[in-house]
Parts: C-alpha cells; sequence; structure tokens
C-alpha cells in the first residue's frame, strides 16, 4: 500500500472519529427544544456534552489539516466548489462554542433563551450540511480538466445529497437521544429512550434508501460489506434501546455511524472527488496527493500525535462518565 492510500485511510478514520462523536453532541443540542420541557432539563442536556465538545471538534480540525497536507489539490478543489457550505458550518460551529459558554453568563430569561435558541439552530444546520457535503463528494461535482470546481451552490442541492443530510440529521439526532438517555437519570432518561425510538425507526427508513442509492451507483463489495454493517448496527440499536440496553445501543449507534462513513470512502476510492463532466478529470489519491517525502514526514508526526489525543480524550470521558438529572442542577431543589 502506497503512503497515499494510507492516509486515504487515516482521513478516513478521522472523519468516522468526528462524525461519531461530534455526532451525538450536535444530536444534544437538537435535542435541547426536542426532550428539554424547562430550563433546567435544558441544563441538564448541555451539561452532558459540556466537558467533551469541544474536544470532539479537534477530530475536524486534524481532518481538515490532515486533507490540506496530505491531499492539497483535494482540499483546494472542495473548499472552493463548497465554499458557502462549508461557511456557513464554520460560523454555526463559532456560534455553536460560544452559545455554550455565555449562555449563562447572565441570569435574563431573554439572554439563556437566545443563546439556547443558537444552540438548537447551530448544531442542526451542520448536522444537515455535513451530510450533504459527504453525498456530494461520493455522487461526482462538475470539476474541469485544471481540478476546479465549475458548478454553482444550487447544484449541491440535488435529491442524493439532500436525502444525505435527512440521513446525517436524523442518524446524529438519534445518536444523541441514546447519548441522553445513556448519561442522565429520572424522567428525562424515559422520555430519551422513548423519543430515541421514534427516532431510529425514522433514521432507518432514511438511511436503508441512501445506502442502496449509492451502492447501486457507485458501490462494490466491500461497500456491500460495510452498508450491510450499518444497517444490522443500526436494527440493533433500535431493539436494544427499547429494551432500556443504552450502552448497547450507544455503542451499536456509533459502528452504525463508523460502517456507514466507511462506506462512503469506500465507494469513493480511489477517487477522492470525482469528476462528473469526464471521469479523467476526477480528483484521485494519486494525481492529488502530496510528495511521497511530505507524507512520509506526516506518517511520523501522526504516529506520535495521535496516540496522545486518543489517551487524553479517553481520560476525559472517563472522568465525566456519570449520569446527570435535575437534582444535580443548582437551585432546582
Amino acid at each position: 500500500m502506497e503512503l497515499h492510500d494510507v492516509w486515504f485511510v487515516l482521513i478516513a478514520v478521522l472523519w468516522i472519529g468526528y462524525f461519531f462523536l461530534e455526532g451525538f453532541d450536535f444530536g444534544v443540542g437538537i435535542l435541547t427544544k426536542l426532550l428539554a420541557r424547562d430550563r433546567p432539563e435544558k441544563r441538564v442536556l448541555i451539561n452532558t456534552i459540556g466537558p467533551v465538545w469541544d474536544g470532539n471538534e479537534v477530530w475536524l480540525l486534524t481532518a481538515g489539516g490532515a486533507t490540506f497536507a496530505a491531499f492539497p489539490e483535494w482540499y483546494a478543489t472542495l473548499f472552493s466548489g463548497f465554499y458557502l457550505p462549508l461557511l456557513i458550518i464554520l460560523v454555526c460551529l463559532i456560534i455553536r462554542g460560544v452559545a455554550f459558554e455565555y449562555r449563562a453568563k447572565r441570569p435574563e430569561e431573554d439572554w439563556q433563551r437566545n443563546w439556547e435558541q443558537a444552540i438548537f439552530w447551530t448544531s442542526l444546520i451542520p448536522a444537515f450540511l455535513w451530510g450533504v457535503a459527504f453525498a456530494n463528494i461520493v455522487r461526482g461535482v462538475k470539476i474541469d480538466a485544471d481540478m476546479e470546481f465549475v458548478g454553482s451552490f444550487w447544484e449541491l442541492l440535488n435529491p442524493y445529497a439532500l436525502l444525505g443530510g435527512l440521513v446525517t440529521l436524523t442518524l446524529f439526532t438519534f445518536h444523541g437521544a441514546v447519548f441522553v438517555s445513556l448519561k442522565t437519570v429520572g424522567d428525562i432518561r424515559v422520555r430519551a429512550r422513548a423519543l430515541a425510538l421514534k427516532l431510529g425507526l425514522v433514521t432507518a427508513v432514511a438511511a436503508l434508501v441512501f445506502l442502496i442509492w449509492t451502492q447501486l451507483d457507485t458501490g462494490d463489495s466491500w461497500s456491500l460489506a460495510a452498508m450491510l454493517i450499518a444497517v444490522v448496527s443500526l436494527v440493533g440499536a433500535i431493539l436494544a434501546i427499547k429494551v432500556g440496553r443504552e450502552g448497547w445501543s450507544f455503542a451499536l449507534s456509533g459502528v452504525t455511524i463508523t460502517a456507514a462513513v466507511a462506506m462512503l470512502f469506500l465507494a469513493l476510492f480511489p477517487d477522492v472527488m470525482p469528476s462528473s463532466l469526464n471521469p479523467e478529470w476526477s480528483l484521485t489519491v494519486t494525481n492529488a496527493s502530496s510528495s511521497p517525502y511530505t507524507l512520509k514526514i506526516m506518517t511520523w508526526c501522526a504516529a506520535i500525535a495521535t496516540p496522545l489525543v486518543l489517551l487524553y480524550q479517553s481520560w476525559t470521558y472517563w472522568v465525566f462518565r456519570k449520569r446527570i438529572g435535575t437534582q444535580h442542577i443548582a437551585g432546582t431543589h
């Protein structure tokens, strides 16, 4: 396996890690409006991800940086062609981080309500747009012979991409509901389980259509295997939450995200960004990659830094592993 193939796999792993981790905290942000009945319950939901949400975004920064260094042509075409949706995502992530930190800085109800609205929308919009972006990458976009995107923003909002956005939105919300049921106690835990079951059924329908569509268009035997794993895991996650096994359900919903993202990358390889104008103009792991020397240096850096990041994040989740409820919120007794 060449180093550019290795880095394609590593970038896929980084995106899997990001969607697995950021997926449930996007879901929790969405649930602040769908699940929480009052301000203490919203605080409970926010507190379930409070210690970890910013660490989850490290995976996005690393995925973007790795793409820039390992596949500069891919990075340039992707970020110029998808400029508007990626800018919207970036603005949402900035506002979302500010909302988490500023919400409780003042006691006025209007102040807190406005930041809670910001948390909801800046969780929902990226959860949808990431699916739109990745669906377009796999489907292929208008790339010319100079490796430049020549399409328009509106062409990105095609039926396949919109379905991809619906899948990530529902899947992340389901993942978040399972996480809330795993991290809370009392009535909110019971309602989170019930909502997760409903969300799981909606997600299963949308995901099945999207994955079959992807397989028929660009799939092979490897992507088919990943698709089957994703489908079986999602069904298992729904059944597990139905019988109250939140831990198993969360693990299986994580496997669903892992297998689904892996399927997209398997369907994509050896391209990194197919051209819908001419297959010969597609960006591939070969023509979009950096020099072997650059990739070699990056490999050594990744070998040193990655275990440290994994250890730190594992320690963070271990420290904040306890369940919480409204009784743990100051001023609600």
